[in-house]
């Protein structure tokens, strides 16, 4: 009993820390995923406006992670 005591509260421990990381960096992955996007639109346009390659790029990723 005591064993399967220490097995049951380790895996509790492991879903909090997860959960805990899972909300912490959430967002990380689509804010670099939206930072490329940016970067390579700075490369490949010549008339560069950040404001509309923000949004076009935060629609485009949001869009894609949706599906």
């Amino acid at each position: 009993m005591n064993n399967n005591l220490k097995m049951i509260v380790i895996i509790i421990f492991g879903i909090v820390v997860l959960y805990i990381f899972q909300t912490k960096y959430n967002d990380h992955s689509l804010n670099k995923s939206i930072s490329a996007c940016i970067v390579a639109q700075k490369q490949t346009s010549k008339y560069f406006d950040l404001a509309q390659a923000k949004k076009f790029c935060k629609e485009e990723v949001t869009k894609r992670v949706k599906n």
